[in-house]
């Protein structure tokens, strides 16, 4: 099963697919892991992308690209795979098309995850997170019992800097601007189903298994 989960950050996409890549027995696909591998691994595509990444600049499309195509093309991937937030342009999703047609696959299913926008800012905005061994927390649905600091190592918790108010927002409005427009891309391909985003984890699950197709 091939399968692409869209949604603004903070709507939970990336917890969705490590928890249905395992149910499923599927790879979960995320730009930032294929980019961090192949910066560690030193293939060709991770140190174009480092290049990129040490001046602080955004990797370009062809190379994400090329790692996403690899990734696809790998035995890992051989029983499927779901894109976590990716694509996420249009010329991305024209980009992902043409790897699929090559590789004789399709998308079975695109979830488009829903949630207000009051929501998604509570989500993020309320993270915590330890600098000492990356322990993520939040103020009101997981905080932590010590009382701001660290449950496993006791350090004291942060605010990373992505989760503050004023970048949260910022991050929005890129993904509105440049993501949301796949909405209407892939509900013109008839691979799209929308999920509420609200909930708890397996409550989601559920839904979102639901939506999946069944053959």
């Amino acid at each position: 099963m091939q399968l692409v989960f869209l949604g603004a950050p903070g709507v939970g996409k990336g917890t969705q697919a490590e928890c249905v890549a395992a149910e499923l027995g599927i790879t979960k696909i995320s730009t930032g892991d294929l980019l961090r591998a192949g910066v560690a691994g030193k293939t060709r595509l991770g140190l174009e992308a480092k290049h990129y990444m040490d001046r602080g600049d955004l990797v370009p499309d062809n190379v994400v690209i090329g790692l996403v195509d690899e990734k696809i093309g790998s035995l890992e991937c051989q029983n499927g795979f779901i894109l976590d937030g990716f694509p996420r342009t249009v010329p991305q999703a024209d980009s992902l098309s043409d790897i699929l047609r090559k590789r004789q696959l399709v998308l079975d299913r695109v979830i488009y995850f829903v949630m207000p926008r009051e929501a998604v800012i509570k989500r993020l905005t309320g993270r915590r997170s330890c600098p000492q061994c990356s322990a993520v927390y939040h103020i009101d649905y997981r905080p932590s019992k010590r009382d701001g600091l660290c449950a496993v190592c006791g350090a004291a918790l942060v605010q990373r800097n992505d989760d503050k108010k004023e970048t949260v927002e910022l991050r929005l409005a890129v993904y509105e601007e440049q993501t949301s427009p796949l909405i209407a891309y892939y509900r013109k391909h008839h691979v799209l189903a929308e999920l509420d985003g609200m909930g708890s984890v397996d409550d989601v699950q559920a839904r979102l298994l639901a939506l999946l197709p069944t053959s």
